[in-house]
């Protein structure tokens, strides 16, 4: 396990996880996964050239100088085997004759897809000269390549970084429920503080509501007490005049403190009614603090992602053209390497010649020598005989 120092990149992200998601750090590290990374390149490469291949037969007139005979020749009868096997599918009963047909078509789609191989120059032109249209055929390639790229992840990421990544993704997921949980939060006390403040405002209304009913029921029972009374005092004016007077004097008293009552009840409700407004109005502001607090976070957010997919975008364009540039000097390395193993091929063989020539000659030689030898030899036991033949007469 790395130190804290060494292990944490930036905003505590671990370099596993970012080896992973940034696509500059993924280099094949193994032959085996260079050999898997052309296996899967090739394939990508031959699924756009029989994408493009019923386009260029369409407008084979116009492309046939830039193909050349051969190519040209290969995409006729290519297309002459897909008409032979259109009309044995409109006829039933050739299924044997049409399997035939059809492993024809197959070795005849091989031998063109090696011919546009063999030429990644005259592709990569076709490439940008023939326009088709997008089609289900993009959508398996584009996931095609993402496989490629998620099979290149997997050859290269190791398990510790695969652990690292997945207890990264998961505290990511946490960090984003916990924060939609406190949100959540807020905006339900937010929601109750708004209901119980509505609550109580209507409350308040109701209540003042009644007052005024119950103020209105008080004032005309009051005038219809006064209208009985001086009709009283009317008729009882001669024999009880005195009396008549006191119950006046002592109602108008009444009168006047049930209105003093009515102006303590009114300026009482006035304050409690501007203390109601006061705190409707720093909710309403704490309300709006928070809205614009709430804004100003989103913005910052939505401004930080912004800038991480203009990164990402500019990152992928910069992997697609070195990928572009890569099979380009992939297939000239391959070229080069070849002509590489013939003239070694030539020099191993004028080496068996010349070792061949020498065998030859020291063969040659031996012989010879020993040729003369004998020769010697022989002439020697002439002489040697003749010797003996004159001692005897």
């Amino acid at each position: 396990m790395a130190t804290p120092k060494s292990g944490r990149g930036k905003a505590g992200i671990p370099l596993g996880v970012m080896k992973v998601l940034d696509p500059r750090q993924l280099k094949p590290d193994s032959t085996e996964t260079e050999r898997v990374l052309t296996v899967f390149d090739e394939t990508i490469v031959k699924l756009e050239i029989t994408r493009l291949i019923p386009r260029i037969i369409g407008s084979l007139e116009r492309f046939s100088r830039m193909l050349g005979p051969e190519i040209t020749n290969s995409l006729l009868e290519l297309q002459k085997l897909s008409m032979k096997i259109q009309d044995m599918l409109a006829s039933p009963g050739l299924e044997e004759k049409r399997r035939a047909v059809e492993q024809c078509l197959k070795c005849s789609l091989r031998n063109t897809l090696r011919l546009f191989l063999a030429n990644p120059l005259l592709y990569h032109g076709l490439k940008y000269e023939v326009w088709v249209r997008e089609s289900p055929a993009d959508v398996f390639i584009k996931a095609f390549k993402e496989f490629r790229d998620f099979t290149l992840e997997r050859l290269l990421t190791s398990p510790d970084e695969e652990k690292e990544k997945i207890q990264f993704i998961e505290d990511i997921s946490l960090r984003i429920e916990k924060n939609t949980e406190a949100m959540s939060a807020v905006q339900a006390e937010l929601e109750a503080a708004i209901q119980t403040r509505d609550e109580e405002v209507n409350s308040k209304d109701k209540k003042i509501e009644n007052l005024k009913t119950s103020m209105e029921n008080l004032a005309k029972e009051c005038k219809a007490d006064i209208q009985q009374i001086t009709q009283e005092g009317e008729k009882q004016q001669q024999e009880d005049e005195k009396a008549s007077q006191d119950r006046c004097a002592r109602l108008e008293q009444d009168v006047l403190r049930l209105r003093a009552q009515f102006k303590a009840l009114v300026l009482e409700h006035r304050a409690s009614e501007l203390v109601l407004r006061k705190k409707k109005c720093k909710t309403e502001k704490e309300i709006e603090k928070w809205v614009q607090k709430y804004d100003i976070d989103m913005a910052e957010k939505q401004a930080t992602y912004e800038e991480v997919e203009a990164v990402y975008n500019e990152e992928k364009a910069q992997l697609a053209l070195l990928m572009e540039r890569h099979a380009l000097l992939l297939q000239e390395y391959t070229a080069i390497e070849e002509e590489r193993r013939m003239l070694k091929e030539k020099a191993e063989e004028a080496a068996r010649e010349a070792a061949r020539r020498n065998d030859a000659a020291t063969y040659i030689q031996a012989f010879w020598k020993g040729y003369l030898v004998r020769s010697i030899y022989k002439s020697k036991l002439k002489k040697g005989k003749g010797k003996g033949r004159g001692r005897g007469k």
